[in-house]
């Protein structure tokens, strides 16, 4: 199965730090994600894929929910593949709510959820769509989910992982795992 229109490395031409982590991915989930192997062509993967997972995956003052949330709206809203499947799969797992996900994705704004992760979802789509028209006054609304600058900061930080992230995988063609719809 073609996963890129790059041409994807074989796993033994691979430096050791890259065969570890894909090691951990099979060990930790079963099989290797198609964009750790698309983005294994570049030496600076392991650059973004250690900020990726502090940032998605370690400790922070956004819940992992919300953060899969706002994945999964602005992946939704940038119509990347890729990035819809995984992380509604990642959403649903940790929430065990099979229609957020899928409403986040489909229309973010009709999706019932808490007003924190309401605001964040909110200023998610601003940052996609209007990030040049900002103010000031688009973060009242997560101070007033109780969110402090440390946590918004984490929040403009995922809003522009995915909107990056999102646009590199549509421009390369990297196709979701299957594992993913299971």
């Amino acid at each position: 199965m073609v996963i890129s229109w790059l041409k994807v490395p074989e796993e033994e031409a691979l430096p050791e730090g890259v065969r570890e982590l894909f090691a951990r991915f099979r060990e930790k989930t079963g099989f290797v994600p198609n964009v750790a192997r698309a983005f294994a062509l570049s030496p600076r993967f392991l650059l973004w894929f250690r900020y990726y997972d502090a940032l998605m995956r370690g400790e922070g003052l956004l819940s992992r929910e919300e953060r899969e949330a706002m994945a999964v709206a602005i992946s939704g809203e940038n119509r990347c593949e890729y990035c819809v499947a995984s992380h509604k799969r990642y959403l649903k797992d940790l929430t065990g709510d099979g229609v957020l996900p899928e409403v986040l994705a489909a229309n973010p704004r009709r999706a019932e959820m808490p007003q924190r992760m309401r605001a964040l979802v909110e200023f998610a789509l601003k940052v996609t769509h209007q990030h040049h028209a900002m103010t000031e006054e688009d973060l009242v609304p997560l101070r007033e989910a109780g969110l402090s600058d440390e946590a918004i900061l984490e929040a403009a930080e995922v809003a522009a992982m995915f909107n990056f992230t999102n646009r590199l995988l549509n421009a390369l063609g990297i196709k979701p795992n299957p594992e993913y719809y299971a």
